[in-house]
């Protein structure tokens, strides 16, 4: 026998003198090697049993989807590492594989307003990644996406949703392609500061640094315009730094694309209050154009008999003082001499109200915490196992699914946390403090009303209560002070793919302007904004140079 340095034992299978290089797992195919072939990539199974080179003609047929697993929940609800391996489970051969299940269909759904919001060009990085071209791969994935690593981590992945090939089957492993491609280009030092060649001479003030305010700063920025990011926080990141927990996105991939980003001439500034500490009559004296991206930060409240009592607390509060402190610890482990000054949840019954990626990621912290117990409440019905008539391919499925968190809560407490079709009507306390809440069963009726239950009231235990029901509004401290127009919804009023607000030299973009959506329309917006600002300041150059008033409406274009 032949002894591989992996110490597996190759043996010879049926008359093809064929070798099996790996044991089954269901995270990738089989794949095998004849003693005397010389090429790089070995025979694969198939779905019916045969056996043959790897082949994309009919990649979607032959192939099975094979995501990369997440590390085992057992494992990770001890650490606040990433939910994901920190080293590949995937090697060349199945990212081969899974590359090659791509169809490049005629009509790639998957990067149209049905799929990816920033159109990343997926047919023709899929295909480069099945040719072993990653450095080109990576060249056309950044030229749509600002921060792939971030999306490959946190996007709900809507292009997998509207890939052609999920018609009929699974869908393409976009996701993980996508991020196995800006992976390899860090680790390869693909990724390196691009430093513009020429200055405008403008200035541009963006208030917010989350993906959109990131987004909008990098592409001004390699415009040639001078770039400075206010945030309020102490930290650069906004959403990506304390709204989304360490263990779905390394708060280190963070630091390294803000520190690259700095690299190439952007100004950051934290701590800085626009409105509160700094007024911002100087922001736009100062600059030649000011971009919001300030978010959506005001969250929806349970307004009920007793709300006032301690233990009820919005999920962004919770999620970011858990951040902050383990950003302090530097550990991510619980013997970290942490302190009772974040918001903890051990040895406690917490209730999540609200469902989404928020309450999900309040259940994974909970259980972190070494809580009790976790119960996570939804309005809504449990949504069905498959795609109902209502909801056709290729918009988003509405399918019922078990995320990290609630995989997390069945290794642990052995059952999932969610219940659904439920509508919590009080709260109760002792001492000041809520011990349980009443909740009354509830069905949504075909017009969209909402039926309670006779005779379904229940009292659940509580000691920390999250509410997670999303959020209605950007602060409005910074429009008032503009006299800003905003909309019913009390969203900044700019029209998409304008994003002029009714203040000259003002833009909007991301969730203060469209309300609260996924990273990727983020990126999206603070794309887009940027367009419409350079735009803007070339008109003003122009301007300024005939002699005309700026403050004019010869700026419109």
């Amino acid at each position: 026998m032949i002894q591989l340095k992996s110490s597996i034992n190759i043996k010879y299978v049926n008359k093809l003198n064929y070798v099996k290089l790996n044991r089954l797992f269901s995270s990738k195919h089989e794949n095998w090697r004849n003693e005397y072939d010389t090429d790089n990539l070995p025979k694969v199974k198939k779905r019916d049993g045969t056996i043959g080179e790897i082949d994309k003609t009919r990649g979607f047929v032959d192939y099975h989807r094979k995501p990369e697993p997440y590390r085992n929940t057992l494992e990770r609800v001890f650490d606040w590492n990433e939910i994901n391996y920190s080293t590949p489970q995937h090697d060349e051969i199945e990212r081969t594989i899974q590359a090659a299940r791509c169809m490049d269909c005629g009509t790639p759904f998957c990067q149209t307003h049905t799929g990816c919001p920033v159109n990343n060009l997926i047919p023709e990085w899929n295909e480069l990644v099945y040719k072993s071209r990653w450095r080109e791969a990576h060249e056309r994935l950044q030229k749509t996406n600002n921060f792939p690593e971030f999306t490959g981590r946190v996007c709900p992945a809507p292009c997998e949703g509207a890939c052609v090939a999920g018609l009929v089957d699974s869908p393409v492993t976009i996701k993980n392609i996508e991020y196995a491609i800006v992976d390899r280009a860090w680790e390869e030092g693909w990724v390196i500061p691009r430093i513009p060649k020429y200055r405008t001479g403008m200035n541009v003030a963006v208030i917010g640094s989350g993906p959109a305010g990131l987004a909008a700063a990098d592409c001004l920025n390699q415009m040639g315009h001078h770039v400075t990011v206010y945030e309020r926080e102490d930290r650069i990141g906004g959403l990506l730094m304390y709204g989304i927990p360490n263990m779905k996105l390394d708060k280190d991939k963070v630091n390294r694309r803000v520190s690259l980003l700095n690299e190439e001439g952007i100004e950051f500034i934290t701590n800085a209050n626009i409105g509160v500490n700094i007024n911002i009559s100087d922001i736009r004296d100062n600059n030649d154009a000011v971009i919001l991206c300030i978010g959506s930060t005001m969250p929806r409240d349970l307004q009920l008999p007793n709300r006032e009592l301690n233990g009820i607390h919005f999920a962004m509060e919770f999620l970011t003082k858990n951040q902050k402190r383990l950003l302090m610890t530097q550990s991510g482990n619980f013997e970290s001499g942490w302190d009772k000054s974040f918001i903890s949840a051990e040895g406690k019954d917490v209730i999540v109200i609200g469902g989404g990626d928020t309450g999900t990621d309040c259940i994974g912290t909970s259980v972190r915490h070494r809580c009790k117990s976790v119960v996570n409440f939804e309005l809504m019905p449990r949504p069905p196992d498959a795609r109902s008539p209502t909801n056709p391919w290729p918009s988003w499925p509405r399918v019922f699914g078990t995320d990290y968190g609630h995989a997390e809560v069945v290794s642990v407490f052995g059952k999932d946390p969610r219940t659904f079709g439920i509508s919590t009507v009080a709260f109760k306390g002792e001492n000041g403090n809520v011990k349980s809440l009443i909740t009354q069963d509830i069905e949504i009726l075909p017009n969209g009303s909402i039926n309670k239950i006779p005779d379904s009231e229940r009292e659940w235990p509580a000691d920390l209560v999250i509410l997670s029901m999303g959020f209605v509004s950007p602060d409005p401290t910074l429009g008032n002070q503009l006299g800003l127009e905003m909309t019913n919804r009390n969203n900044i009023n700019a029209n998409y793919g304008d994003f002029r607000t009714s203040a000259e030299g003002v833009f909007a973009a991301g969730d203060c302007r469209r309300g609260q959506s996924l990273v990727v329309w983020a990126i999206n917006e603070g794309r887009g904004v940027a367009e419409k600002c350079h735009q803007y300041l070339i008109n003003k150059s122009i301007a300024q140079s005939q002699g005309y008033d700026t403050g004019k409406d010869v700026l419109r274009y």
